[in-house]
């Protein structure tokens, strides 16, 4: 059982808050057991003092204190299961909660390593789990434990030979649980693993269904499903079988110990000291015995559950990539970028650097494009000026400031960017503009929209600003997209702008109208241009080239065609297209 203390201490912190709760529970809940213990001795009482002899005076009192235990029994019961259903709930809000806040807060290679699949089963199904063990099986099978010594002590004051005799079955029964626990836990393990998997292949399948439709790769991806919902099928009916088998052993067992009982207490060496009223009191002891018993397998399973749940769920909180948040605020905002020596490798593998010492700097309010092949470092050097990734070796200033002392919530108030995909989330357009930040008034949205040419599409749309969109923006063309993403940057009042790949999936309208948005508004923003069209990079200020990681070239469009150099070459090759 060390697995399943490790992982409740583990829990502890999130159901601490509600540790009232659970007491009350652990203290009406033996209170409970002992009118359970007292209704069989009732029995024993009425059988052999008044049944068995003839005297029914007093009868009716014995009747009617059964009667009373048996309410204020129930009564205790559902006091305490609304006890912990409450505090199990409140402990797993907590959890969730926590899950989610951690995850929101990783830094991107985090998403890189763990499929969006996997993490939601931790957040859910294993969270799940949690939540029934909490509710149902951690504290109440404690008790359960109380009641089975309770049960054992008053039969053995009752009639000590005849209780040795039912505990001779003892040593089976652990032995078959002990088993079924083991095996159990194993299968619990390949579940959640297979679930997270299927999961996983099933987000991505969906995400990407449009290609698979495309090439007709339905058949194909079919059987990958099945074969993964498969491992999970087999692992679960077999946990399926080790629970049943438990239920059984213990189900089984408290049938031969009824007979057991019943043979030795014809037996005349048991037959002077075992009453008519003992014989039927221990047949009901039996039974208040066996029934936690027969819980504790089912209890087990639970916890088994719960065990592999925890597990995994701390596995991905232990397994943190948080960004270095820094202590400091950016002073001056006023789009001033100083780049020196910058260095950089993904999983810190400094044999491997995407960026090998990189030199550059921007002025305030200077549109700069870079520019480069495949791999050449230019979205590596975005993602570093917004904080998406750190590690880097050098130095990045921002208005005089390191980047990495920089808080990214101050960071990212002067630093925004547009990317080639666009995300959009199922709700209105507004939300999908402002992401809910009421600091942006009615007036600051519509500024922005009209600027980026956004507020003719929304009066085009039905319910203007109300409008919804579907997931992944479905109902939306994809230049209608881009502007939204256009717009939400521009409202969020950004000093460094970072345009990355930003025009490359929208038509050429589309892009002449985000063009018109650079030339009248951001004069006097910093911006920073990655584009593969010749159109987003020719009205530039300054053209770096970056090939292999370094700066080869700087200039303006026709200074670089001059020089017949590596933009050149990239211009005459095709890879920047003129639109």
């Amino acid at each position: 059982m060390n697995r399943e203390m490790q992982a409740l201490r583990r829990l502890w912190p999130f159901a601490k808050p509600d540790r009232k709760l659970f007491v009350i529970a652990l203290i009406l809940t033996p209170v409970a057991m002992g009118l359970s213990l007292l209704q069989p001795w009732l029995m024993k009482l009425a059988i052999d003092s008044h049944i068995v002899k003839g005297e029914f005076s007093g009868l009716e009192t014995i009747a009617g204190l059964f009667l009373l235990t048996i309410v204020i029994r129930y009564l205790l019961e559902a006091a305490y299961s609304l006890a912990l259903a409450y505090a199990g709930q409140r402990s797993i809000l907590r959890l969730r909660e926590y899950i989610y806040k951690h995850l929101v807060n990783q830094a991107p290679a985090f998403f890189d390593k763990n499929p969006a699949g996997a993490l939601m089963t931790r957040a859910t199904s294993d969270v799940e789990s949690l939540g029934e063990a909490l509710t149902a099986g951690v504290v109440t099978i404690v008790l359960d434990i109380l009641m089975v010594i309770g049960v054992l002590s008053v039969m053995f004051y009752m009639n000590w030979k005849l209780t040795l005799v039912l505990l001779c079955a003892a040593p089976i029964l652990m032995m078959a649980l002990s088993f079924c626990r083991k095996k159990l836990r194993d299968f619990f393990a390949i579940i959640r693993d297979s679930l997270a998997h299927v999961n996983a292949y099933l987000a991505e399948r969906l995400g990407g269904v449009e290609l698979i439709q495309l090439f007709g790769n339905e058949s194909h991806t079919q059987k990958e499903f099945e074969r993964r919902n498969r491992v999970y099928r087999n692992a679960t009916i077999r946990s399926n079988i080790y629970d049943a088998l438990m239920y059984a052993v213990v189900d089984g067992m408290g049938s031969v110990c009824i007979a057991l009982m019943l043979f030795y207490a014809s037996n005349d060496w048991f037959a002077a000291s075992v009453s008519a009223g003992t014989l039927a009191a221990f047949i009901d002891y039996l039974e208040r015995l066996f029934r936690p018993l027969r819980e504790f397998s089912g209890k087990i399973a639970i916890i088994q559950r719960a065990t592999v749940a925890v597990e995994k769920i701390f596995s991905l909180l232990d397994g943190a990539e948080i960004i270095e948040p820094g202590d400091s605020d950016l002073d001056h905002q006023r789009g001033h970028i100083q780049i020196r020596d910058l260095r950089f490798a993904y999983h810190n593998d400094v044999d491997d650097d995407v960026l090998k010492g990189i030199d550059l700097e921007i002025q305030p309010g200077e549109v700069v494009a870079i520019v480069g092949a495949t791999g050449s470092g230019k979205t590596t050097l975005s993602r570093l000026l917004n904080k998406s990734y750190d590690g880097y070796r050098g130095s990045i200033q921002i208005d005089g400031q390191e980047l990495s002392s920089l808080h990214p919530e101050s960071l990212r108030e002067s630093v925004s960017a547009v990317h080639q995909d666009v995300h959009l989330f199922p709700d209105t357009v507004h939300f999908n503009v402002t992401l809910g930040n009421k600091s942006i008034s009615d007036s600051d949205l519509e500024k922005a929209a009209e600027l980026v040419h956004v507020q003719p599409i929304v009066e085009e749309l039905e319910g203007g600003w109300e409008h919804w969109i579907r997931e992944s923006g479905k109902n939306l063309s994809a230049g209608q997209g881009q502007l939204l993403t256009f717009a939400r940057t521009l409202a969020y009042k950004p000093d460094i702008i970072i345009l990355d790949e930003a025009t490359a999936s929208v038509d050429s309208m589309t892009e002449a109208l985000i063009q018109d948005a650079i030339e009248k508004i951001l004069e006097r923003k910093t911006v920073i241009v990655i584009a593969h069209r010749l159109s987003t990079i020719v009205k530039s200020d300054r053209i770096i080239v970056l090939h292999n990681g370094k700066i080869v070239e700087e200039g303006n469009h026709s200074s670089l065609m001059q020089q017949s150099g590596r933009y050149a070459e990239l211009v005459r090759m095709g890879g920047h297209k003129e639109h």
